[in-house]
């Protein structure tokens, strides 16, 4: 098997391994900060209504598309997901699909948001489906949230929890480019997830390169962030604020 193989392998099935822990996503991840929200909004010519959350996971970012009042449709490939989107989301209409594959009509919807899964598409097929079903200046936005690494113990606490499968988030987003719309604008939102060690934890174990790790190396992983977090004064015991960043890109279309 060659490194390209094994690599093109391991990211499917890193892209595939949520389904069997959305109720854990659903409890565990954080949401996205309004402001970031707002700003990737700004990006479209006009005013957006009919806005779609691409890849939508269990609805983080559904939920704070619709609380802005936003007609918002949600498309996600995974079953056991989209089933924990419409539970916290049963108004909100919720389809099955992928983003090279859209199930919604050309030129329907004014903006297409993606939350931390843009780096899962295979990129060209999805922003030539992202570009038909924009209406013309319509935006897409795509958001990310990550470890704060300008907060020492966050970024010793991102390396314990690091595993043989992990990639930085940096190396996958860097130079974001796509034919048909006008360069990508980029900024970062600071951002905070109310946790306890245990929930913290929780949260890190719903991550893909957890979720596909083999199990030693997974249960030593947290084994040293705990004992490590225990002697943080910042975490303490009980409730904390996690210090993270979201980062945020948009395109117009051109």
């Amino acid at each position: 098997m060659t490194e390209a193989t094994y690599d093109q392998e391991l990211h499917a099935r890193r892209a595939s391994s949520f389904g069997g822990h959305a109720a854990a996503y659903a409890e565990h991840r954080p949401d996205y900060p309004q402001a970031a929200v707002e700003w990737g909004l700004a990006g479209a010519a006009h005013d957006a209504h009919d806005v779609l959350d691409l890849a939508a996971g269990t609805g983080k970012l559904t939920q704070g598309l619709v609380d802005l009042g936003l007609t918002v449709t949600a498309v996600e490939p995974d079953e056991g997901m989209l089933a924990q989107l419409s539970k916290l989301l049963p108004d909100t209409t919720a389809l099955t699909g992928k983003a090279e594959d859209i199930p919604l009509a050309d030129e329907s919807v004014d903006a297409v948001f993606i939350g931390q899964a843009l780096h899962w598409f295979d990129l060209e097929p999805a922003f030539a489906e992202i570009r038909r079903v924009l209406r013309p200046c319509g935006v897409v936005v795509a958001l990310w949230n990550h470890d704060d690494a300008t907060v020492e113990w966050v970024v010793e606490f991102s390396r314990l929890v690091r595993t043989g499968v992990s990639r930085l988030f940096r190396d996958e987003n860097e130079g974001l480019t796509a034919a048909g719309f006008e360069p990508f604008e980029d900024h970062e939102f600071p951002h905070t997830h109310r946790r306890t060690i245990d929930s913290l934890l929780a949260t890190v174990g719903t991550h893909s390169n957890f979720l596909v790790a083999e199990a030693a190396e997974r249960d030593a992983a947290l084994a040293a962030a705990r004992e490590y977090l225990l002697a943080v004064p910042e975490a303490g015991a009980g409730e904390f604020d996690y210090p993270l960043v979201t980062t945020v890109f948009r395109a117009r279309k051109s």
